[in-house]
């Protein structure tokens, strides 16, 4: 039997920890914007302060330590030297606010995200990557650059319960229970879009699955943390991939943990 799925720290250290890590995964596989874009993870037992990334440092760069402490207008909690990309929380503080459950919030803009957020068809169930999203995917339209609090409620409004959305013509956002199973998911979405852009690219005639078997193998991805699935043991996905992308951090740089 699988082993139980672990739960979210309720230490903020490990919270910090967990986050730096997540960030510096996020350098390693090519999967930032300069600067821009964000990670957010919920501070244990406090339900409207969050962790994020001082505005200006490269993903490379974050630490346990110098990750930011703020509020859900991303006001600074704790003084830092470092300065609060306001504007950037907003997408982070919509899902933040409306879902008690998001205790990390992933936001990218990855070559093959923007592609799919470019696509009429949206995510494709295309692969067993992607079947784990099945009939778990929101969709929200553009409005210009997130900055304007008020898309807040129609962010919310357009993500409701699901795990995933997609930003049309901007890019991806993952929700997760845990700061491993948000990043866990980031990894199969982002594999699954790449096999979607490379499979329409192709111009070959394309195989769909039936939505049985698309439903089976999301049943059986991402459950919540904690609880077994319904023969009684506990999905790997999302849970055993983090130990080991903690060991690949630690033999290239262990300083995320200082």
């Amino acid at each position: 039997m699988t082993t139980a799925s672990p739960l979210a720290p309720t230490d903020e250290r490990q919270v910090r920890v967990d986050l730096a890590a997540c960030y510096r995964l996020h350098s390693h596989f090519g999967w930032t914007d300069l600067v821009y874009t964000h990670i957010s993870a919920r501070v244990p037992g406090v339900h409207d302060h969050f962790l994020l990334n001082p505005f200006g440092l490269r993903f490379d760069e974050v630490t346990a330590s110098n990750l930011l402490k703020i509020d859900v207008d991303g006001h600074l909690v704790e003084p830092s030297d470092h300065p609060v990309h306001r504007a950037g929380f907003v997408i982070h503080s919509a899902v933040h606010m409306a879902r008690p459950d998001a205790v990390c919030v992933i936001h990218a803009h990855t070559r093959a995200g923007m592609a799919v957020s470019a696509m009429q068809c949206g995510l494709l169930p295309l692969t067993q990557h992607a079947m784990l999203f099945h009939d778990r995917v929101a969709y929200h339209d553009s409005e210009g650059l997130a900055n304007d609090v008020s898309e807040r409620e129609r962010l919310a409004r357009d993500l409701g319960d699901k795990p995933v959305m997609i930003l049309r013509n901007h890019g991806t956002l993952v929700v997760g229970k845990t700061i491993a199973q948000a990043f866990s998911m980031m990894w199969h979405l982002e594999r699954a879009m790449q096999a979607q852009v490379d499979a329409l690219a192709s111009g070959q005639p394309l195989t769909m699955p039936s939505p049985a078997l698309a439903a089976r193998i999301a049943d059986n991805g991402f459950t919540t943390p904690g609880v077994p699935r319904a023969n009684g043991t506990f999905s790997p996905v999302g849970v055993a991939e983090w130990p080991a992308m903690l060991r690949l951090l630690d033999g290239l740089d262990p300083s995320y943990r200082d």
